[in-house]
């Protein structure tokens, strides 16, 4: 699975079942994320889409305007990647090795290198200096053969964007965070019935991040975000 795309083909996924191309929402990117991060394949995610799409053109709300939103296939994307999971059982894991033969260049040396320097420059004036020097350090050791492997390398951005996420909380005004929730409610609140708990949860997080870090013109800090 290419992780790399994986935002933009659901998003064009979902285009094309629709018919018509329509803008994701926030709350729609930041369901794309929790997916991401609760690990539910690609391949699960556009076979729920077809089949929410295909309930709907099955039913008696044809003549309807087919949905807007991505949350309207949330629980069939769950159903997929159950289903998916169950015929996997026993079946052989991806190796490292084979993710970067497929990655190819996408996560070259040099491209990394690039990223890391663009983050940091970025942060260097907003984000507390234990994360600018952990990001000093990691550039020191990407420019330096032989890479570390990409598990790695991401596992200290992904603590490195928690505590950029914890620092944006904890310096964001309370009028900020309450304009924040209101908007992320009023997204939500058509959804909600169709989405668990757990998933709600994952979603709000993700928003919130996302909005914090468009306020502070800040970027994501892992591979998978790398532009």
């Amino acid at each position: 699975m290419n992780y790399f795309n994986y935002f933009t083909e659901i998003e064009e996924h979902f285009q094309r079942a629709r018919g018509v191309q329509v803008l994701l929402s926030p709350v729609d990117w930041a369901l794309i994320a929790s997916w991401r991060e609760a690990g539910i394949p690609l391949a699960a995610v556009m076979a729920g889409i077809d089949q929410a799409f295909e309930k709907f053109a099955s039913g008696r709300r044809r003549d309807k305007q087919r949905p807007r939103a991505l949350a309207y296939c949330a629980a069939a994307v769950l159903e997929a990647a159950k289903v998916m999971a169950a015929a996997a059982v026993g079946a052989p894991g991806e190796t490292p090795a084979q993710r970067h033969e497929e990655h190819g260049d996408a996560f070259s040396r040099e491209r990394i290198v690039a990223y890391l320097t663009q983050a940091r420059e970025a942060m260097i004036e907003v984000v507390p200096e234990d994360v600018i020097a952990a990001l000093d350090n990691l550039l020191a050791s990407a420019a330096t053969p032989p890479l570390a492997s990409l598990e790695d390398i991401d596992r200290v951005l992904t603590v490195l964007d928690e505590k950029v996420f914890l620092h944006l909380q904890q310096a964001a005004t309370v009028e900020a965070m309450v304009a924040i929730r209101a908007e992320l409610e009023g997204e939500l609140a058509p959804y909600r019935r169709k989405l668990r708990a757990e998933q709600l949860a994952l979603i709000e997080r993700q928003f919130l991040q996302r909005r914090l870090l468009e306020r502070a013109r800040l970027p994501r800090l892992s591979l998978f975000y790398m532009p």
